[in-house]
C-alpha cells in the first residue's frame, strides 16, 4: 500500500495545504451559517487567506459552538448526503454530533489505514479492536481503517475482559487497538489467569483516546513484549487517525498534515506559538465535506516538532488537557504528572485515581493507588511516603496518599476516569 502524500517534499506539502485550506474555508463559509457569521464578525473572508500564516486571522471554533448548534447546525452538506453520525458522550452537557459523507468515511478509513501501517501493522495481520463501538468514533474508526489496510479484524469492542483474553489467545492477533488504561486491565487479567502476556501473539499495540506517559509505555512494553505506539484523534475533527506515532522512531505523533492543519496557541491568549513551544493544539480540517472545522480548539496540550520518519510535523505526546487541569491551592496539576510518579514507585501497580475533597475552606487531593500483588505493609507504607515526597518535589503541592489492596481501584473499560471530584459545592 503506497501513499503518495507521505513522499511529498516540504514545499510540495505547503502548496497542497494552502490549496486545500482555501477550498475548505470557502466550503465552510458558503455552507455553514455559523462560519459565515463568525468570519463576518471577525472581518475576514475565505479569499483573505493568501498564505498558511493568514489562518491566524480567522476565529476559533470551540466545543461550545458545536453544542450550541446541536444536532445538525454545523453540517456543510444536506442531511441526506450524510451517511453516518457519531457523537461524544455528552456527559458534561449536550453531545457534539459529527456527520460523515461517503467521501468522508472513505478518507477516514484511508487515514486510519495509514496510521496502522506507520505503527507496524501490515495487510494480512489479525487486528483486535478493543475500542468501544457505537457513537464513540474509536471502534468503528479503527475497524474500517484496519479493513482498508487489508487486516483481518476482530471487533471485540470494550468490556468482557476475560473473554477478550480468551479471544487473544485463540485468534492470535498480532496488533491490538485499545486505550492504554484498558490494556493494563487486560494484562492484569492475563496474569490473573496464569498466562504470561509476553507469550501471546501480539507484537504491536496502538493506544489512544486518553493521555498516557512514557512510563506507561515502558510498563506495557515490558509486561507484554510489544511495540506500544500512540494514535491521536478526536471525533470533532474526524476520529482516530489525525496523527500517528511511527514504530521505527516512537518519538511523537506525525500529524497527517495533508488533511489537517495544526497550530499550537497560548491557552489563555489564543496567540499562535512557534513550533517547539508548548500550548494548546488547534486543528483545521482541509478535506472534510460534511463537517469542516476551522481552528478547532482541542484543549489538548502539546508542542509541534519537525518531522522525522515522515515529512509531516510531529506533535509531542499529549501531556494533558487544559480542561483536565486541577488547580490545587494555586498549583496547576495534571493526572499524567501523578501517573509518572506512581509508575516509578516500587510496590505500586499502574492503577490510581485522584480524589478531590474539601477540608475547611481548602481543596485537598488524595492519590488512591493500588498495591502490586504480594506487597507487604512495609512496602506499602514506603510507597506512600515516596509518592508524597515526589509530588511535593516535582509538582510543589502536598497531597495525601492511600495505598489500597490489589483490584480495588476502578478498572477502565474504555477511557479511564482519573479524577473523582467529591468537593462540597455551595
Amino acid at each position: 500500500m503506497t501513499d503518495v502524500a507521505e513522499r511529498l517534499d516540504p514545499e510540495g506539502l505547503r502548496t497542497l495545504q494552502l490549496e486545500r485550506l482555501r477550498a475548505s474555508l470557502r466550503h465552510a463559509y458558503d455552507h455553514v451559517p455559523f462560519y459565515r457569521k463568525s468570519f463576518d464578525d471577525a472581518g475576514v473572508r475565505p479569499e483573505d487567506c493568501r498564505s498558511l500564516a493568514d489562518l491566524a486571522r480567522f476565529p476559533f471554533t470551540t466545543k461550545a459552538d458545536l453544542r450550541d448548534h446541536y444536532p445538525y447546525g454545523m453540517f456543510a452538506v444536506p442531511r441526506d448526503r450524510v451517511r453516518r453520525i457519531h457523537a461524544s458522550s455528552g456527559t458534561t452537557g449536550r453531545p457534539t454530533v459529527v456527520g460523515y459523507t461517503e467521501g468522508d468515511l472513505s478518507l477516514w478509513a484511508d487515514l486510519v489505514a495509514r496510521s496502522i501501517r506507520a505503527a507496524g501493522g501490515r495487510p494480512g495481520d489479525v487486528l483486535h479492536v478493543a475500542y468501544g463501538y457505537g457513537l464513540f468514533t474509536g471502534g468503528l474508526g479503527a475497524h474500517y481503517g484496519a479493513e482498508r489496510l487489508g487486516c483481518t479484524v476482530v471487533p471485540a469492542s470494550g468490556g468482557m475482559t476475560s473473554r477478550q483474553v480468551t479471544l487473544i489467545q485463540d485468534l492470535k492477533p498480532s496488533v491490538i487497538m485499545v486505550t492504554p488504561s484498558y490494556m493494563l486491565t487486560l494484562l492484569d487479567e492475563f496474569e490473573r489467569q496464569g498466562v504470561d502476556p509476553r507469550s501471546t501473539s501480539l507484537r504491536v499495540g496502538i493506544f489512544g483516546a486518553e493521555p498516557w506517559t512514557e512510563r506507561m509505555r515502558q510498563e506495557i512494553e515490558e509486561r507484554c513484549a510489544i511495540d506500544a505506539v500512540d494514535i491521536y484523534g478526536l471525533s470533532e475533527v474526524i476520529g482516530p487517525g489525525v496523527a500517528q506515532e511511527c514504530v521505527e522512531t516512537k518519538d511523537g505523533l506525525h500529524i497527517w498534515e495533508d488533511h489537517f492543519f495544526p497550530e499550537v496557541v497560548d491557552p489563555l491568549t489564543g496567540e499562535v506559538l512557534p513550533d517547539g513551544e508548548r500550548g494548546e493544539l488547534v486543528l483545521t480540517s482541509l478535506t472534510k465535506e460534511a463537517m469542516p472545522v476551522v481552528r478547532y480548539r482541542t484543549r489538548d496540550l502539546t508542542r509541534l516538532l519537525p518531522g522525522t520518519a515522515r515529512v509531516f510535523r510531529r506533535m509531542e505526546k499529549v501531556t494533558g488537557r487544559s480542561d483536565d487541569m486541577v488547580i490545587l491551592r494555586g498549583v496547576n496539576l495534571f493526572p499524567t504528572q501523578i501517573e509518572e510518579i506512581v509508575l516509578r514507585t516500587p510496590g505500586v501497580a499502574p492503577h490510581f485515581q485522584l480524589r478531590l475533597t474539601t477540608r475547611g475552606r481548602l481543596d485537598a487531593l488524595t492519590v488512591r493507588a493500588e498495591a502490586r500483588p504480594g506487597a507487604d505493609q512495609v512496602t506499602r507504607d514506603a510507597a506512600a511516603r515516596s509518592i508524597v515526597a515526589a509530588v511535593k518535589d516535582v509538582i510543589g503541592v502536598s497531597v495525601d496518599v492511600e495505598i489500597v489492596d490489589p483490584e480495588t481501584v476502578e478498572r477502565s473499560m474504555g477511557k479511564i476516569r482519573r479524577i473523582v471530584d467529591l468537593r462540597e459545592r455551595e
